[in-house]
């Protein structure tokens, strides 16, 4: 049985939604950052991971959600087609990785990206975070126009992957998602769907 190492509300939160919607057994294990016993399941500390319960962990969002959609792929949630097609998956698993994910870390620790620790100093990191999420959100927007899923004409992985950085944006940024309605719309299809429910629920988040 699968056990996924969590914390609420964190990016783990999509690997939570993946688990659900498969419907196979699973497990959950709640972490506080920087957990020495978790460091020693994942050095690099950050959630989520999974442990496959033959001692196998596999650590990074991305792999992990890609990994659980191909395992049960009577679940659909796996982009199965065209070599352009899974490359247009990649380049949006990506993206949310390099880009979208990172642009909020200066919100949660501004503390790691300067020296100086006057709260001056860390709200001027966090306005710059902020029109940095902005900006990536734009993207998303644009992409989201007409559509109801991520991609393609079915829920995929991706639709959990960029759930949580939704919720952070609704709450973290100034305007929330009101000048984003395509994300708006998809984060509220998201929240809506009875799993995600029932995950927010067990989270606490």
């Amino acid at each position: 049985m699968f056990t996924l190492y969590y914390h609420p509300g964190a990016c783990s939160l999509a690997a939570h939604i993946v688990l659900e919607w498969i419907g196979e057994p699973y497990a959950t294990k709640e972490v506080a950052f920087g957990d020495k016993d978790y460091l020693k399941v994942n050095p690099a500390g950050a959630v989520p991971a999974l442990d496959d319960g033959e001692g196998w962990i596999l650590t990074q969002d991305a792999a992990i959600l890609r990994y659980l959609s191909l395992r049960s792929p009577k679940a659909g949630l796996a982009i199965h087609g065209s070599a352009r097609e899974e490359a247009e998956a990649d380049r949006w698993s990506f993206f949310i990785t390099g880009d979208l994910h990172p642009a909020f870390f200066p919100l949660f620790v501004p503390n790691r990206y300067t020296r100086a620790r006057e709260k001056e100093a860390f709200d001027d990191i966090r306005e710059a975070a902020k029109a940095l999420a902005h900006k990536k959100f734009a993207i998303v927007d644009a992409h989201l126009a007409g559509r109801r899923f991520f991609l393609s004409e079915r829920r995929s992985y991706l639709d959990a992957y960029i759930f949580p950085m939704e919720r952070w944006a609704q709450s973290m940024l100034d305007d929330g998602l009101s000048e984003f309605p395509s994300v708006r719309a998809h984060h509220d299809m998201m929240a809506a769907d009875p799993a995600v429910r029932n995950v927010l629920a067990a989270e606490g988040a």
